[in-house]
């Protein structure tokens, strides 16, 4: 994600002066810097129980993109994190809900990044990204010409994929063409008695 960001981060800086917040949306956050057109930056943090505040500089894009530098010590040089990673860095117990753990300062208070503008873009980011993400394939079923079975083609893998999709199109489909599935058909077999 990190490498995506920042490619996005330069197809962005072609912005020619486009807003990402106006300044009514981020009057009373705490720590507010416009870093060109197309990136805002804020002061943010991760509470622990154990450690106690993480504070960092979450970059918010135009196109979506969320990274965060920490400044939890003098040290620590994490740069570019995702929130994700910042949470996890933070210490914090129960890091799976970047979005309700991760804070700004809104008028003196630590308020939930969810309760505010700055991840209006986020979430169309993340749809886009879902489109492009290969699905989960199903099992799926294909009726035997011959013999009025549905036979099932397993999607796993590629080359699986690529049969199932043989077979569909092809309209006289027989069981004796599918690789894996080889059977015997039963016939009336004797068995002689000792």
């Amino acid at each position: 994600m990190e490498s995506e960001c920042e490619t996005r981060e330069e197809n962005n800086n072609n912005n020619n002066g486009f807003c990402v917040f106006s300044d009514d949306e981020l009057k009373d956050l705490s720590g507010v810097k416009r870093v060109g057109g197309d990136c805002v930056e804020v002061t943010c943090g991760c509470t622990s129980h154990r450690y106690g505040d993480a504070v960092g500089r979450l970059r918010v894009f135009s196109n979506g993109c969320l990274q965060i530098s920490c400044e939890c010590t003098p040290g620590c040089n994490e740069d570019n994190m995702t929130p994700s990673a910042f949470e996890k860095h933070s210490g914090r117990e129960t890091a799976r809900k970047w979005k309700n753990n991760i804070w700004v300062i809104v008028n003196g208070e630590k308020v939930p990044l969810f309760k505010t503008v700055l991840l209006k873009y986020y979430n169309k980011v993340s749809k886009a990204a879902s489109n492009n993400v290969r699905g989960c394939h199903r099992d799926e079923f294909i009726r035997c010409t011959e013999c009025n079975k549905q036979r099932r083609f397993r999607q796993r893998t590629k080359e699986e994929c690529r049969l199932h999709h043989d077979a569909l199109a092809d309209s006289n489909w027989k069981c004796s063409d599918h690789p894996y599935d080889k059977y015997v058909q039963p016939s009336h077999i004797m068995f002689s008695e000792p």
